[in-house]
């Protein structure tokens, strides 16, 4: 059944969120802030969006998304022994953004309490505060994975736990054996898990992505959410799914089409073609972050005072700094030097002393903001 949706008032999400807006850049100021690839979307996909038009598919479509796109998003997901994905498991939202929006909205209560490991997009703790529940964060590992003790005090009594992998704002890739040790930890409880894998298939040399749904212990209690704006470069056309549970699924579907309704038909098209692309226009892409990723590794490799877990997927560097300076602070002060980037503050409590850059951004670009950031923090290569 669709949780009763609270009221509530806006100063109090206000103060919830810890995301502001990106101010203005400053004349001349390099972005490294940005969550958003910055190669164009394949042609191809375009060209499907004009043909849809064209063809007058400009009128609603079903509101859990186009059966012909549920059907091949069904066919692509991880199998499941005891389970034929069909059309009717997949919604498609308006990004993985609603997606979310969606399961929180449907899932959660008054009072329920939702674990968030963090530091963790905003995004999360937001939602659930908008539906109501209290957040439990619980801080990662120094190496940045799971602290599997701390989540294991954590979980008992939980509505649900929600995480991105591979991570934003970290970039690290929370390997099988993390997943296989969630799901005995969740052993016996009704914990509904949300496993957020919008950066699946950027995954760095020596990482492996493994998809919650695959993990036997997990698979019957994953909402796993998606989306096009990572993969494939599409942004701006919110294209997102989400599948999971068949009650949670439906109950998800509710909330959509009540706050959302259906996506742009055309879109959902274009959608379908990204599907068709070939494999070499998506490694394309990620070879090129890989390159950017080495950038990054390398510029800010053994300067002191600085600290970088080097990233293992998705486009983010999560940059720790020894200077006694809040992270809106270096943010600000960063954006005036020339270079935007996010404070690190704005994940979570344990993101405080961090700021996050993004390396969706050009080689020249990464080296000139790199060494700005490195220049404003007064150190220099040993």
């Amino acid at each position: 059944m669709t949780a009763m949706l609270p009221a509530f008032r806006i100063g109090e999400l206000r103060r919830c969120s810890r995301r502001p807006a990106l101010a203005p850049a400053p004349s001349g100021a390099i972005s490294l802030a940005m969550g958003e690839p910055d190669f164009p979307t394949p042609p191809p996909v375009i060209e499907a969006a004009v043909a849809a038009l064209r063809e007058g598919n400009t009128h609603y479509a079903d509101q859990k998304g186009l059966r012909e796109l549920r059907a091949a998003l069904a066919s692509r997901l991880p199998p499941h022994p005891g389970r034929t994905w069909t059309a009717d498991d997949v919604v498609v939202t308006h990004g993985a953004t609603a997606a979310l929006a969606a399961v929180v909205l449907a899932m959660v209560g008054p009072g329920d309490r939702v674990v968030i490991p963090e530091p963790a997009y905003s995004l999360y703790a937001d939602l659930v505060v908008l539906a109501g529940g209290t957040v439990n964060f619980v801080p990662l590992a120094p190496d940045l994975h799971w602290d599997l003790d701390a989540l294991a005090a954590a979980l008992p009594g939980a509505a649900m736990m929600i995480f991105s992998n591979p991570s934003n704002p970290t970039g690290i890739v929370h390997r099988e054996q993390e997943l296989e040790a969630l799901g005995e930890l969740l052993d016996g409880s009704d914990v509904l898990v949300v496993s957020d894998e919008a950066y699946h298939r950027l995954v760095y040399p020596g990482h492996e992505l493994t998809s919650a749904l695959e993990i036997e212990s997990l698979r019957d209690r994953t909402v796993y959410v998606q989306t096009f704006s990572k993969t494939y470069a599409m942004t701006g056309w919110r294209v997102g799914y989400l599948t999971g549970p068949r009650e949670v699924v439906d109950a998800a579907a509710h909330a959509h089409r009540t706050y959302n309704g259906s996506l742009n038909t055309s879109v959902q098209h274009a959608a379908l073609a990204a599907l068709d692309l070939p494999d070499s226009v998506v490694d394309a892409m990620v070879d090129r972050y890989r390159q950017r990723r080495g950038l990054v590794v390398a510029q800010l490799s053994g300067i002191p005072g600085l600290h970088l877990v080097p990233p293992e997927g998705a486009f983010y560097g999560f940059l720790r700094y020894d200077a006694d300076l809040k992270s809106e602070t270096v943010a600000r002060e960063l954006a005036e030097r020339g270079v935007m980037v996010r404070a690190g503050a704005e994940y979570g409590p344990s993101g405080e002393g961090h700021v996050r850059i993004s390396f969706a951004a050009s080689e020249d670009d990464l080296r000139t903001g790199l060494a700005r950031i490195v220049r404003y923090f007064g150190l220099a290569r040993p």
